[in-house]
This record gives C-alpha cells, sequence and structure tokens, in this order.
C-alpha cells in the first residue's frame, strides 16, 4: 500500500493532461498561421533558441533550464554544416523573393526551392522571342542586372561543405522548351539546340557583367522536364523557361 501511495504521489495532476491538449491545438492553430516570408532571420534564431533554452510548466527532464549534455548537443547540432548551410539557403530565397518581387508578381519570374538547391526560374517568353536565343535587353536589362548583383552577392559567396570547409557556391542554367518542334527552316537543328543556347545567352550576359564563369555549368533539357501539360498554350508557356540553380552540396 505504501507503494502505490508513493507511486500516485508522482503522478503529475489530471488537469496537466487538458492543459497539454490545448497548448498543443494552440501550437498547430500558429503553425497553421506562420508565414516564412514575413520573417526574418533574427526572429527565426530567436525562436530556436527559445525552443533550445527552456520549456513550458516545471516538471523535470525534456527541455528544462538546467544547463548540460542535452544543452550542449542542441549546440552542437545548431552548429552542424547542413543546418549552416539551411540558414543561408533560407536567407538566400528570402532575399532573392525580396530582390524579384515585381517580376514574381507578373510571373515573369519564379522563386522555388527543390533537392538540386534554390532555383530562381526565368519566363522565356519574358527574355526571349520565340524561337529566339537572343535576349530581349530592351526589356529585360534592369532585371538581368538584378540577378547578376544577386548571384555576385557575398550571401552567396561561401558555403559550408560536408567536411566543414567553406567553398564557393555554384550555379547552373539549365534551358527548358514546350514539346513543339523547331521550324525546320530556321536556325535550330532541334529544341535540344535552342535549349543549350539560350543557357549560353543567360551565362554570357551574366560574366559580361563580371561574374565568374567558373561557378556555372550550363545544360539544354529540350521538352523532357515539363513543370506543366504540353496540351494547352498555358502549360506549353509554363514549359518555355531557364531555370539558374544555386547548387546544393550534392548537386555540384
Amino acid at each position: 500500500m505504501a507503494r502505490k501511495k508513493k507511486t500516485d504521489e508522482l503522478k503529475p495532476p489530471d488537469w496537466m493532461t487538458t492543459y497539454s491538449d490545448m497548448i498543443t491545438l494552440l501550437l498547430c492553430f500558429f503553425i497553421i498561421m506562420f508565414n516564412p516570408d514575413d520573417v526574418t532571420q533574427g526572429q527565426l534564431d530567436a525562436i530556436s533558441t527559445s525552443m533550445r533554452v527552456g520549456g513550458i510548466g516545471s516538471l523535470a527532464g525534456g527541455l528544462t533550464l538546467a544547463a548540460g549534455r542535452a544543452a550542449d548537443l542542441g549546440n552542437t547540432i545548431m552548429s552542424l554544416p547542413s543546418m549552416e548551410r539551411g540558414r543561408v539557403m533560407g536567407t538566400a530565397m528570402r532575399k532573392a523573393i525580396s530582390v524579384f518581387a515585381p517580376e514574381i508578381r507578373s510571373n515573369k519570374i519564379k522563386v522555388t526551392q527543390d533537392e538540386r538547391g534554390l532555383v530562381i526560374t526565368l519566363a522565356a517568353d519574358a527574355f526571349f522571342n520565340s524561337a529566339s536565343a537572343r535576349i530581349n535587353i530592351e526589356a529585360t536589362r534592369d532585371i538581368l542586372l538584378r540577378l547578376g548583383t544577386y548571384l555576385a552577392s557575398d550571401d552567396l559567396l561561401d558555403r559550408i561543405d560536408k567536411d566543414g570547409n567553406r567553398r564557393i557556391y555554384k550555379f547552373r542554367i539549365e534551358g527548358h522548351t514546350d514539346a513543339v518542334d523547331v521550324d525546320p527552316s530556321g536556325p535550330w537543328e532541334d529544341n535540344w539546340q535552342l535549349s543549350v543556347e539560350r543557357s549560353r545567352a543567360i551565362l554570357r550576359y551574366l560574366a559580361a557583367l563580371g561574374l565568374d564563369e567558373n561557378r556555372f555549368q550550363i545544360a539544354g533539357f529540350a521538352a523532357t522536364v515539363p513543370v506543366s501539360s504540353n496540351d494547352t498554350p498555358e502549360g506549353r508557356q509554363n514549359n518555355r523557361r531557364v531555370d539558374i540553380i544555386i547548387l546544393n552540396e550534392g548537386h555540384l
């Protein structure tokens, strides 16, 4: 009997179960409302610190204010190269969204992220005339100047590799077309050649702005990597694009 009484004394009060459920629901609500585009890096660091340093309630165990091996482990994890790369890439994405905000609203540029890295997609119809690999400089000069300044920024000069060493970020320019065959009487043998030449045109312009060509790769994929159906004009327009990718370590 004495042992049972002692166990009951250590059991938390029943109201804490309801309280924990309420806190969990509130957390889910605020996660749903959370918009990462409006958050600064300082705010993210503050959230991360609050999660690592202290927890809710006064029960022993879990996240507490006591310093020790758990706290040291948290600091170690946050300093891993992968965490550093994630922070740098997150900052780069927010900056790109800010730099190209007018073009994002007008669908000339898209900024996304996938397994390759941070992807800045240029709508080919906005940068090239139909079936042409000559950049429409008159209409896109300001955008390309901002692109060059962005790619040359200090945020993209360094990255941390898997061994903890600092290396320069590299970029890949990928050209894509729709599935409509080129004009046999035109300058291109096929969509492969057109997609490569559009990638080369963007590279040549960025190099003329002073960016180091050794940081770039180029590729042409023709119509083999569509993002929309080629059965509609809108889908074909989406597929005509040039992707500029800030490469993750595994895709160098």
